[in-house]
């Protein structure tokens, strides 16, 4: 996810005096793509603080900060002066999208613990597919992948879908798809063999 090309795009004049606060919140909802520009200079790192302090996760927090900017420029009408400076709406549009991270990361656990209190437990000394791909649910270990090989497990164990059913549903050479299941597995299983020989499972 990235702020619209206007972030990396026309800037405001060289050598001319930097635009106050309320001159750049006026531009910004004009939809002067340059403001956006310079509002995001101006003012994701506070973002980008607020979000990291609140999530503790530097990438997160950049992704945040992406959305931020691009909820306020898509939603830049909406903004009133009178209601307060303009740093003071992206931090409240920023405590939103930080709120969504949190629901998100809760959900993805409470998938993650309904899950492994379902499986069963294995004695298999050899697990097959499946097993790897339960152990992984289980210990909660898949939100840590790189995103292309957490994208093709979780499609393969949530949804049940085959290697070649992914390959369509996301575009990718099937190869690719393979590539990504099997280091991520490969990762997995490297990750399992550190707690406990790979044999704990999640109670909740």
């Amino acid at each position: 996810m990235t702020v619209p090309g206007a972030v990396a795009g026309p800037s405001l004049p060289s050598g001319a005096p930097a635009p106050s606060d309320r001159e750049l919140a006026e531009g910004f909802v004009r939809g002067d793509e340059r403001c956006l520009a310079a509002a995001y200079a101006r003012w994701h790192g506070l973002v980008h603080t607020l979000a990291a302090r609140s999530l503790g996760d530097v990438r997160e927090a950049e992704d945040v900060g992406q959305q931020v900017f691009l909820a306020a420029w898509r939603g830049r009408s909406g903004y009133r002066p009178e209601r307060g400076p303009f740093p003071g709406w992206l931090v409240g549009i920023t405590r939103r999208k930080v709120a969504d991270t949190l629901s998100a990361r809760t959900r993805r656990r409470e998938l993650v613990a309904a899950a492994g209190a379902r499986l069963p437990v294995s004695g298999a000394s050899a697990p097959d597919h499946d097993t790897v791909l339960d152990r992984i649910v289980v210990t909660g270990e898949l939100a840590k992948l790189p995103a292309a090989q957490r994208e093709v497990l979780a499609m393969a164990f949530y949804g049940d879908l085959t290697q070649v059913q992914i390959a369509e549903r996301t575009g990718m050479p099937l190869g690719t798809v393979k590539s990504h299941a099997r280091r991520g597995l490969d990762r997995m299983r490297r990750s399992l063999s550190r707690t406990s020989g790979g044999h704990e499972t999640a109670r909740g």
